[in-house]
C-alpha cells in the first residue's frame, strides 16, 4: 500500500513540479509578513513613546474631564442661540462647499474616465491632477483661503470644496467607469452623438451612485467643518475652541451634544434621499 502511495506522490510531483516546489516565501510569506507587521508596530510604539502607565493615566484624565462635562448646559439663553447660529453656519458651510464640489467635479469625472476620454496623455493629467488636489487635507485648504480671502465662513466654504472636488472626481469616475456599456450602445445605435451617449447613456446609470456618495460627503463635511471653524473659517468651531480654552466643559459638552444631533439629523435625511432616489431608479429600469 505504501509503495503504491509513493507512486502517486512521484506521480504527481512529476505532473505538478511547481507545487511541490515552492520557494521560502511562497510556502512562509504570511509568516514572514505577520512578523514584520509586529516589529513595525513595536517600534512605531517605541518612537512615539507609547507606554502602558502613560495611557492608563490619559484614560484617568479623560475620566476626569468627562465627569466634568456632565450635565451639558450653558450659561444663558442668548449663549445658546449664538451656539445655535453657529451650528447652522456650520452646516451651511458642508452644504455649499459639498454640492458645490460635486457640481465642478462632475466635468473633471467625465475627463478622468477612460470610457469617455480615450487619449491616454488627458487621462492621465486628470488623475494625476486630482490626486494633487485630494492629496491636502480640508484644514490646510483652511489655513491656505484664509490667507487668500480672510477670516469668515467664505474660506471654509471654499477649503470644503477644494478638499472634495479631488475626491468627488476620482469617485465619479470611477463609477461612470463601472457603467454598463449596453445603454450607451443603444444611444449610439439610434444615432446619438457623443453628448447623447454620455446624458442618455451613462448619467442616468451613474447618477444614483453619484447622489448617494454627494448625500454621504454632506454629512461627513459637517464634522470636517467643525474643525476649520477652530482655525477661523466659520461655524461652531470657534466657540468650541474658546469653551475649551477657557475650561467650561458643560459649555463643551452642551455643545458637543448640537453638533451630534444636527449629524444625526443630516444622516436620517440623506438616509431617506439615498432610499428615494435608489427607489426610483429601480422603478424606471422595471
Amino acid at each position: 500500500m505504501s509503495q503504491v502511495l509513493d507512486a502517486d506522490l512521484q506521480g504527481l510531483r512529476a505532473r505538478y513540479p511547481g507545487v511541490f516546489r515552492q520557494s521560502f516565501l511562497a510556502r512562509y510569506g504570511s509568516v514572514v509578513a505577520l512578523a514584520v507587521g509586529a516589529v513595525s508596530v513595536a517600534l512605531g510604539l517605541w518612537y512615539l513613546e507609547f507606554t502602558p502607565w502613560r495611557m492608563l493615566g490619559g484614560i484617568a484624565e479623560m475620566g476626569k474631564i468627562l465627569t466634568l462635562m456632565i450635565p451639558p448646559y450653558v450659561d444663558s439663553w442668548g449663549r445658546a442661540l449664538i451656539f445655535l447660529d453657529a451650528l447652522g453656519e456650520t452646516v451651511a458651510l458642508a452644504l455649499l462647499g459639498t454640492f458645490g464640489a460635486a457640481i465642478l467635479a462632475l466635468p473633471l469625472g467625465l475627463l478622468a474616465a477612460k470610457n469617455v476620454v480615450a487619449n491616454r496623455i488627458a487621462h492621465f493629467l486628470a488623475r494625476r491632477s486630482l490626486d494633487t488636489i485630494r492629496g491636502v487635507d480640508t484644514l490646510i485648504y483652511a489655513l491656505i483661503w484664509i490667507n487668500v480671502v480672510g477670516l469668515g465662513p467664505f474660506a471654509g466654504v471654499l477649503a470644503i470644496m477644494t478638499s472634495d472636488l479631488g475626491t468627488f472626481g476620482k469617485l465619479f469616475s470611477e463609477a461612470i467607469e463601472a457603467a454598463d456599456k449596453k445603454p450607451v450602445e443603444g444611444v449610439v445605435s439610434t444615432g446619438g452623438g457623443a453628448l447623447h451617449r454620455i446624458r442618455f447613456g451613462m448619467l442616468p446609470q451613474v447618477f444614483p451612485v453619484m447622489a448617494s456618495q454627494v448625500l454621504y460627503y454632506f454629512e461627513s463635511n459637517t464634522r470636517s467643518a467643525t474643525i476649520i471653524g477652530i482655525v477661523g473659517a466659520g461655524g461652531i468651531g470657534l466657540h468650541l475652541a474658546e469653551q475649551i480654552r477657557t475650561l467650561e466643559f458643560h459649555q463643551v459638552a452642551f455643545i458637543i451634544v448640537l453638533i451630534l444631533i444636527a449629524v444625526a439629523a443630516i444622516d436620517w435625511v440623506s438616509g431617506k434621499l439615498r432610499f428615494a432616489i435608489i427607489g426610483r431608479r429601480s422603478v424606471a429600469l422595471a
